[in-house]
């Protein structure tokens, strides 16, 4: 419900003053109020992008430039009943359609099956009573009933709060738990701060609670940002690439073939058969194979990711993650494990590491944290997968007492007898148990706090005094290094001796006259591949920048652990707003880590990083992700530990949730671009080729090289097969040891396009010059065609072998890495051996067959083309090498 003209924001109001705005009480609504808000209202779900239509699907995949280049040749083979060719094509369209649009299909499906942030049901007080409703029925104004291990249902304002702790890093990014009370916080307060509200999606690590609806759906914290990721994506950059090479392919190829024809009329050829030639020139010349190898090629790389925990939900995302330059990481959950850890001990002998549960703990180091497992309210469960369930810091010292096994997962711990739970505004906890030798407090609190109810250190041999400043010396180290620190201490009761007024119940007065055991030191640990992988994508060229609303020294501490150099600093969020575009980009082009940042910032820094022409790859999992998701060039979700919202506005879902995914990721995606380079090069050298051989012949005014069915059908032969079977071409094992793409660089490199260029030029003059001895020697001329057409399906033999390779040498590749490829390069020759021995197809080609010898010659002439690509690698490698020395 909106609340404006109110005096202040929900948050800032007393609770009573909310209910009154909100026509509710602490009995909640009843029930025919209920039920004419839910029909003012609407339901409480998040406003969701509606699945496409099939229809819809199968026309995003006709609407590439060179598909609808395909479908005006189809068209025109129809007109000149060249029926076999305009079947063919037809096919190559069909089957790019059915790929893409199952991808895209089951894509969504997978999707779908992720979601778990949706709350089933919620505890309602309608007419005083408590009920179960579904999460969609509330209303503004309804009082929802909260205990821990629940999620919140919808944005609420607290009534009341009882020891309640609140996990929102989904949508904050902050791993520590927050206690919430019920009272009003100031008007200006940060969304990360408002102690006096829940928020949709958010989850009760601890205590209840009871508070009243005062948002719902698209109108919540949650909604918000929802709606941030809503709309049409922007294109990948492979999307502009494939377009740009389109338009300029289309283009060139038309020019081409309307010159080859003028110029064929003005030498007096047949209108009909040069106009058969040039639009037989133009689709064997148009890589009309082009959308099927990008379709599989990306389907590859999809199931090669689906197999290494990526699921990728738009084909074109396979290929954006290999042209990635900056990963834009979020730290909890991403990088860390999402969870405090007790990492370091603090005692009067010094610091002890306690993750590796080190067997050498002294009895002091053991008592401390025995009394960190007993003022401790989390309790135990399997599922978890800490083991324990509560809040994130009781989690963390159960885990540490069970880890060092100083409390067993079988131990009866001793009764406990009263406990003041941990309160902000206290700045401790503690608990009285009934131990074996008497009755023992245990507290645990803020250092300077407990430090100040001691009257001793325990293991300490210097007077109190000066053994006090060595605990605030340590607590400072500890601090500077990032760590949340909490001291543990103790207090033994002599029998008969006890608290006042315990045993008779849970209050406790006061702690005083303690001991301090020591002092523990929590972190949210990175995870153990992390630092790895970041090495990895340093060696890639690959600049990581760690993004995340903890506060600036602990964001320093975990990138100094992740390997990640703050050389530039930490950028804040308070500065980001206070920077415009252009300094903050020049700011970013140094800046590793951000902290302290909200969804908008966030959203900004990526923008940012665009604008210095990066493609931006971002990794979350929280609502809080979801706009900057949305905006990369590639959004990666977590899927296990991730929000539906932040998988919705991703293209790929890690199933995993490790950084390390990611950049396998993209090593797949480099794999999967090199394939599709690959195949390019091949159809374009090729085509180019058969063009250039085509137009001169028509140009020196001898007769036609090939006749108009002879190039069609090698544009069937040589690129029916071959270059799909280059798109199944396996890694080379160096895609992370290169820099990444420049974003400036189409489908081929400079120098592939170079390498193009000569070796169409080549394969051209060898087939010209062919053609011309054939003829000069006396040959008939369906035979010389014979003998040049069959040269060039064996010079495509060789060029496809070349192209496997672009930077090595095919001889370093192992010939059946790709058996594919070598069974589809024989297939060609062999159906060409066919056509030219079997009487009907050889009449309709105009073949007749060969000798051995002529085989042999052709084979050797053909071999040539791959002696000028090898001759081109090895130079260029050489003038490699000469650049670094």
């Amino acid at each position: 419900m909106a609340h404006t003209g109110t005096p202040a924001p929900w948050h800032a109001r007393d609770a009573a003053a909310v209910l009154d705005e909100l026509a509710s009480s602490p009995r909640g609504l009843k029930a025919a109020d209920a039920a004419e808000r839910q029909q003012r209202f609407g339901p409480n779900a998040l406003t969701a992008r509606p699945p496409d239509p099939a229809w819809k699907i199968v026309l995003r995949q006709f609407r590439s430039p060179l598909i609808a280049i395909l479908i005006v040749a189809a068209a025109v083979t129809l007109l000149l009943q060249d029926y076999v060719d305009a079947i063919a094509i037809v096919i190559v369209l069909v089957l790019n359609a059915t790929i893409g649009f199952w991808q895209e299909l089951r894509a969504d499906r997978e999707m779908r099956a992720l979601a778990s942030l949706t709350v089933p049901a919620a505890r309602v007080v309608r007419d005083g009573h408590v009920r179960s409703v579904s999460a969609t029925e509330l209303v503004p104004g309804d009082v929802v009933a909260l205990e821990s291990g629940e999620r919140v249902p919808a944005d609420l304002r607290l009534l009341d709060a009882h020891a309640l702790l609140v996990d929102e890093s989904m949508l904050t990014g902050e791993s520590e738990s927050v206690h919430k009370t019920a009272d009003p916080v100031a008007e200006h307060t940060e969304v990360a701060d408002r102690t006096s509200m829940l928020f949709s999606g958010t989850f009760a690590t601890s205590g209840r609670a009871h508070g009243v609806v005062v948002a719902i759906g698209a109108d919540t914290e949650l909604g918000v940002i929802n709606e941030l990721v809503q709309g049409a994506p922007d294109p990948t950059p492979l999307q502009l690439i494939i377009r740009r090479l389109e338009r300029r392919i289309g283009l060139f190829v038309g020019l081409v073939a309307a010159i080859v024809f003028v110029a064929g009329a003005l030498l007096g050829e047949e209108l009909e058969e040069i106009f058969l030639s040039a639009v037989s020139m133009a689709v064997a010349t148009i890589p009309e194979a082009l959308p099927v190898v990008l379709t599989i090629a990306l389907a590859i790389g999809v199931r090669r990711m689906a197999a290494r925990n990526a699921i990728v939900r738009t084909l074109p995302a396979v290929e954006t993650l290999g042209s990635t330059t900056v990963i834009a990481s979020d730290k909890t959950g991403t990088l860390t494990q999402n969870r405090l850890t007790a990492e370091r001990l603090w005692t009067a002998r010094g610091f002890a590491d306690i993750v590796d549960a080190p067997p050498e703990l002294d009895e002091t180091a053991r008592a401390a944290l025995r009394t960190g497992a007993l003022v401790n309210e989390c309790h135990a469960n399997a599922e978890s997968e800490a083991g324990f369930l509560g809040d994130t810091v009781d989690v963390a010292l159960a885990v540490a007492a069970r880890g060092t096994a100083v409390v067993g997962p079988d131990d009866e711990l001793p009764e406990q007898l009263a406990h003041l739970p941990y309160e902000p505004q206290n700045g401790y906890a503690q608990s009285l148990r009934d131990e074996s030798d008497g009755l023992v407090l245990h507290v645990k609190g803020a250092p300077e706090l407990v430090l100040a109810m001691c009257s001793s250190v325990a293991g300490a041999e210097e007077p109190f005094a000066a053994a006090r400043e060595r605990v605030l010396e340590a607590n400072a180290e500890l601090a500077r290094e990032g760590y949340r620190v909490l001291a543990l201490a103790r207090r033994r009761y002599p029998s008969g001796e006890s608290p006042e007024s315990a045993p008779h119940g849970p209050e406790l007065p006061h702690p005083s006259e303690l001991e301090l055991l020591g002092l523990i030191a929590m972190t949210d640990p990175p995870r153990p591949e992390a630092r790895a992988s970041i090495e990895q994508c340093r060696a890639a060229g690959l600049r990581v920048i760690m993004i995340t609303g903890d506060h600036p020294l602990t964001a320093t501490t975990i990138a100094d652990r992740l390997g990640i150099a703050v050389d530039g600093g930490v950028i804040t969020g308070v500065e980001v707003g206070d920077l415009d575009d252009d300094a903050l980009r020049e700011r970013l082009r140094t800046a590793t880590v951000a902290a302290r940042v909200s969804p908008t910032d966030k959203l900004r820094i990526v923008r940012a990083l665009q604008q210095l022409g990066h493609t931006v790859a971002v990794t979350g999992d929280g609502v809080n992700d979801a706009p900057a998701l949305k905006a990369a060039a590639i959004g990666v979700a977590m899927g296990r530990a991730g929000t539906d919202v932040a998988r919705e506005a991703s293209d790929v879902v890690l199933t995993d949730d490790r950084f390390a995914t990611i950049v396998e990721a993209v090593r797949q995606g480099r794999v999967t671009f090199a394939a599709i380079r690959k195949a390019t090069f091949f159809l374009l050298s090729t085509g180019f080729g058969i063009m250039l051989a085509v137009a001169v012949s028509v140009f020196l005014d001898q007769p036609l090289l090939f006749l108009p069915i002879q190039v069609l059908w090698l544009n069937v032969v040589t690129s029916g097969l071959q270059d799909v079977a280059l798109a199944f071409e396996p890694e080379e094992g160096d895609e992370l040891r290169r820099p990444p793409r420049p974003s400036s660089e189409g489908i081929l490199s400079r120098a592939l396009w170079g390498r193009t260029v000569v070796t169409a030029i080549w394969m051209a003059a060898v087939l010209l010059l062919a053609f011309a001895w054939a003829l000069s020697s006396g040959y008939a001329l369906d035979h010389a065609r014979t003998l040049v057409l069959t040269l060039f399906v064996i010079m495509s033999f060789f060029q496809s072998g070349s192209a496997r390779t672009e930077h090595r040498s095919l001889f370093t590749v192992s010939p059946v890495s790709n058996p594919f490829l070598i069974a589809t390069a024989l297939g060609a020759i062999g159906l060409q051996a066919l056509v030219m021995t079997w009487g009907p197809a050889a009449a309709v080609l105009g073949l007749v067959p060969l000798t051995l010898a002529e085989w042999a010659g052709c084979a050797i002439a053909a071999s040539s083309v791959l002696v000028i690509v090898e001759l081109d690698k090895f130079a260029r490698r050489l003038l490699g090498r000469r650049r670094l020395r």
